[in-house]
């Protein structure tokens, strides 16, 4: 990975360069995307740039001209740069609809220093994912097969390869019904997918307690007002333990503001549960109040926990709990400042042993979540130990 990171770069600097030469010797038309027809595949097992187009098709060069040209202003899901190209569209008489082939990188180079002025440094690598996502026409099912590439010494390679791996319906009205193994909402940031975060470093709460894949059966609802998730899971994680206990999981959302049309912002008010049994009970609770208006965004986000199922491990003899506080906005469309405050209790039985984070963050949205650049600082401070400071400098492209 130390090799193909500089190729990236390389690439990503390179590339603006030469489809804007390409562009003024004419090869390129700009695309407005609004307004662009609809995309018919072409015939065969191949794109060639020198086939003529059927109408209403693009060729892979036009297609690279959207990708060079595209503007995102929304940044609460992954943008793929290459969907397009890797999406395979089936003709009337096949059940499926599409299949869409895609990758996914977020990763960081840190930078970390005590309070000797001691430091190292690191490559981390925090996601890399590879998927292939599928779906029927008429809206009867869909379906995901991830893999996850970063390695993890606490785990084997089998454990750590297999992410998501579910089918999903949306037939039922404003209801999604999924089967599998999937990221359930153990707390409302424990719930987000990767390459959504505000920070490279999830909050504390949600590296404890949340962040975790679990085979069961879960539905998810989403109304104007209210949306909720709830689910029954094997308490097993990583597929360490055939299905050693039940799990229920469930989250649910009131937007008191959702009928205003944005006018007074976005208000987002929810709690949930994690309880189960995996040789023994275990419940964490959490709470959440998250606002948007216009470019300004603010959230928080509570946990308790008597035992819990994290991905940091099963615990039933720790009594934990933490909270956390950000602040974000959005200086211009591309630059978004933040700040964060996280507290975080790994055993409210041992006194003086709090652990707690201070962080600032930039984010340079190149296209939206498909291509942006990172840049946090962290300080740690923590009551049982020397505190410390991290400079994160990141990147992360979806393909």
């Amino acid at each position: 990975m130390k090799k193909i990171l500089p190729l990236i770069i390389a690439f990503l600097l390179i590339t603006p360069t030469a489809f804007a030469k390409l562009s003024n010797e004419g090869y390129f038309d700009e695309v407005i995307l609004e307004e662009s027809a609809a995309i018919v595949e072409p015939a065969g097992d191949s794109l060639s740039q020198k086939a003529p187009a059927i109408q209403g098709e693009k060729t892979l060069r036009e297609k690279l001209s959207d990708v060079y040209h595209l503007e995102v202003e929304k940044y609460d899901k992954p943008t793929y740069l290459f969907q397009d190209i890797l999406t395979k569209k089936f003709d009337e008489d096949s059940p499926m609809e599409s299949l869409q082939l895609w990758g996914g990188y977020n990763g960081d180079i840190g930078v970390y220093m005590n309070e000797d002025a001691s430091s190292s440094s690191q490559y981390d690598f925090n996601t890399i994912n590879v998927g292939l996502d599928g779906k029927l026409k008429n809206n009867n099912a869909d379906f995901r097969i991830m893999f996850n590439y970063a390695p993890l010494s606490s785990r084997n390679v089998v454990q750590n390869l297999f992410a998501d791996m579910y089918i999903a319906t949306n037939k039922i009205p404003h209801h999604r019904v999924m089967v599998g193994h999937t990221r359930p909402p153990v707390g409302m940031e424990g719930g987000y997918g990767p390459f959504v975060l505000p920070f490279i470093a999830r909050s504390q709460i949600s590296r404890n307690f949340g962040t975790i894949r679990k085979l069961g059966a879960r539905v998810s609802g989403d109304y104007s007002l209210i949306d909720y998730d709830l689910g029954v899971y094997s308490s097993d994680t990583y597929f360490q333990e055939f299905f050693p206990g039940t799990e229920f999981i469930g989250w649910v959302n009131l937007k008191p503001l959702a009928k205003t049309n944005g006018k007074y912002g976005n208000l987002k008010i929810g709690g949930g549960i994690d309880a189960g049994n995996r040789d023994n009970s275990f419940c964490v609770a959490g709470a959440y109040i998250g606002y948007e208006y216009k470019r300004f965004m603010a959230n928080f986000e509570w946990a308790n926990a008597d035992g819990y199922n994290g991905p940091s491990g099963f615990s039933t003899d720790k009594h934990a709990s933490g909270f956390y506080a950000t602040l974000g906005y959005m200086l211009t469309k591309k630059l978004q400042i933040l700040a964060r405050y996280d507290e975080f209790d790994p055993d409210r039985n041992i006194s003086h042993n709090n652990q707690r984070e201070y962080s600032l963050g930039l984010n340079y949205f190149i296209k939206g979540q498909g291509l942006r650049l990172i840049l946090n600082y962290v300080f740690c401070q923590n009551d049982a130990a020397k505190d410390s400071h991290r400079i994160l400098v990141g990147t992360q492209i979806l393909l």
